[in-house]
């Protein structure tokens, strides 16, 4: 169990994130980094879910326009999940633990498909699940999948892995005299509008209760160290 006491999470991972160093695809070491933190952070007794993007191989939102319709670019961006989602599952186990890649599209070749029992299931063997797929609709993001999933599995916290630290009342990037904020509540970042999550992901998570920590996965071993106490990074909730 985490410090905090978190006995199971959900852990986003955004596709980008997988890119490394490269301005496209996988970055194998990089893969490799986050799937040795993952593991190292479910020897922590806790019980973790991995929900991955897609946007290190396609973005529906931009690939979508004259060409083709939004719902198949998203169903493309998707299926781009379903491969990242193999290649985290392949890497965890190489690191020595069990893990499931469950699909929200139905795919029985590859992959599982996800339904809560099943999740659930591998979860209570100790199995790091691998999500993929988002919800398996158009029109919604995988930040609104993690949350979903989170809600789903009864999970304490969504771990949302980023390019940077924490919340910040602006952007860091562009402006050095950003403040970051320790905790904050759903409220306050709501009315701030401090761009945490996409709109129905956060709306979700402010109905359910649900902690967000927001971290970035840029640092070695992140994950575990943000559930063991020790993480710079910015609560939500």
């Amino acid at each position: 169990m985490g410090q905090d006491g978190y006995r199971r999470v959900i852990v986003k991972v955004s596709g980008e994130a997988l890119m490394g160093p490269d301005a496209f695809g996988l970055h194998q070491p990089t893969v490799d980094a986050i799937a040795a933190d993952i593991v190292a952070a479910r020897a922590l007794g806790v019980e973790l879910g991995v929900v991955v993007g897609g946007g290190n191989l396609v973005r529906g939102a931009a690939v979508s326009g004259e060409a083709m319709s939004r719902p198949t670019a998203d169903t493309m961006g998707m299926l781009a999940t379903v491969m990242n989602a193999l290649a985290l599952e392949a890497a965890i186990e190489r690191a020595g633990a069990a893990a499931r890649s469950l699909s929200a599209l139905a795919m029985p070749a590859v992959c599982e498909s996800y339904s809560r029992q099943t999740a659930l299931h591998h979860l209570g063997k100790g199995r790091i699940l691998v999500l993929a797929a988002g919800i398996g609709n158009p029109f919604f993001t995988t930040d609104t999948a993690a949350v979903l999933r989170a809600v789903e599995t009864g999970s304490d916290a969504v771990l949302k892995a980023t390019n940077v630290d924490g919340v910040y009342d602006a952007d860091p990037k562009t402006n050095p005299a950003a403040t970051r904020f320790d905790r904050i509540s759903h409220q306050e970042a709501l009315s701030r509008n401090l761009k945490v999550m996409d709109a129905t992901a956060f709306a979700l998570a402010r109905e359910n209760r649900l902690p967000i920590i927001v971290f970035s996965i840029r640092d070695p071993g992140a994950v575990t160290a943000v559930l063991a106490g020790k993480g710079r990074a910015t609560v939500v909730g």
